[in-house]
């Protein structure tokens, strides 16, 4: 991983990302980005200090969503942080893998409604494109002019891991030599805020509190706190990246995916589909579960997924469960749906580069269910060989990440 690049509700950038999870800062706020007072649920996680024209042309920005605009410029802050210039040098040897789950179903929202109220003639021709849930790869392929492969994932909650995951895979198989990855989500709407309430998903009484609404593991969690972010992490080749001298963060040692194949909503209450993606990606990268220092989790705060993951924890680590550490950065930035796990995959890559784990913040009252070391409330300094990172979605995806310190 040469590259990186971040727009979260804690700043625009990775190193505002960074120095916000390690000081256990919460971006999750009162949502301004449209009136929730009718709704049960008024807090998100918003980003802050966005400028679309920043990263675009004043009117590309007006045509772009939300979610295409954050999507880009990660990738842009992504690409000059790997040390490379606006295009690609080897255009057919460099791919896209991005994700997202719901992409600019803002623009087709509004689109529908100008069909209908006002006709036909009123409809935006960029309407559609706008809304496609590949409208982000296109536009990091066109910006950087990647010619190899490229392909959108949307595995639900898992997308941003499984983005990377597959693009590893790429590499691997030696159809790029360098690939751009990562996820996006920014729906901060009715229409997305409303759904997750009529889940009964979201936590519902911290509407004038909204900093401790996000609390992973602590036994007076009510759910997931929805937000919006992107990550883009530039993935190369090692001797690719050799050959340019690049700053190498750390490694992709290996990935896991797997489906429970259960419920559309809820995972499988002892987490054996998490406990495969786990295996997988430890067995994946050559390595024994005892080797892994630190897990970035899941961590959603809601009542039934941390009571699952830590099951499957203890599952795939047996003893050695209670010697890892475990936190959750959701308690800081809420749940940026397609663009989490890649958030996540980037806090993983710094806690190995600078040994800091990044902490959990809002644990207050232990669950008896959950009992393990999660970092609580403060950053820990401590040497970092092997991380992981889980990611869990709606409809059972399940997706696992293991990087490793570079060791040249």
């Amino acid at each position: 991983m040469t590259g990186m690049g971040a727009i979260t509700p804690l700043g625009s950038s990775v190193d505002l990302y960074w120095n916000g999870l390690i000081a256990g800062q919460s971006g999750i706020r009162r949502i301004t980005q449209f009136d929730a007072s009718n709704l049960p649920c008024q807090i998100a996680g918003e980003i802050p200090d966005f400028n679309p024209e920043d990263y675009l042309e004043r009117k590309e920005a007006r045509r772009t969503p939300r979610s295409g605009q954050v999507a880009l410029a990660s990738t842009v802050q992504a690409v000059k942080d790997a040390g490379f210039l606006e295009k690609m040098p080897n255009p057919e040897r460099s791919g896209v893998y991005y994700g997202t789950v719901m992409g600019g179903i803002d623009k087709l929202d509004e689109g529908i409604h100008v069909l209908r109220a006002q006709g036909f003639g009123r409809v935006n021709p960029f309407m559609l494109p706008s809304g496609i849930p590949n409208l982000p790869a296109f536009l990091i392929a066109l910006r950087f002019q990647c010619l190899g492969p490229n392909c959108t994932i949307s595995t639900a909650c898992a997308t941003g891991t499984q983005a990377i995951g597959e693009a590893t895979e790429v590499i691997r198989r030696g159809a790029a030599d360098v690939v751009i990855t990562g996820g996006a989500e920014a729906l901060v709407i009715d229409l997305a805020i409303g759904g997750f309430c009529a889940m009964r998903a979201l936590p519902l009484h911290f509407n004038e509190t909204p900093e401790q609404a996000s609390r992973p593991f602590d036994a007076k969690r009510q759910g997931f706190v929805y937000s919006e972010g992107a990550a883009g992490l530039v993935l190369e080749n090692l001797n690719h990246a050799l050959e340019r001298n690049a700053r190498i963060y750390a490694e992709v040692a290996g990935q896991g995916s797997s489906a429970d194949a259960y419920h559309i909503a809820a995972p499988e209450p002892e987490g054996y589909g998490s406990s495969r993606a786990m295996c997988w990606a430890i067995d994946d990268g050559g390595l024994i579960p005892e080797n892994v220092d630190y897990i970035n989790a899941h961590g959603t705060s809601t009542p039934i997924n941390d009571v699952t993951e830590t099951k499957a924890i203890k599952r795939v680590f047996g003893d050695h469960a209670y010697h890892l550490a475990v936190s959750s950065t959701k308690s800081m930035i809420g749940h940026p749906m397609g663009a989490a796990g890649a958030l996540e995959a980037i806090a993983c890559i710094l806690a190995i580069y600078h040994g800091i784990l990044p902490p959990t913040i809002n644990y207050e009252y232990p669950d008896p269910e959950c009992d393990l070391d999660y970092v609580p409330n403060q950053a820990r300094r401590q040497p970092i060989n092997v991380a992981m990172s889980n990611s869990f979605g709606l409809g059972g995806q399940n997706a696992c990440l293991v990087f490793k310190k570079y060791s040249p």
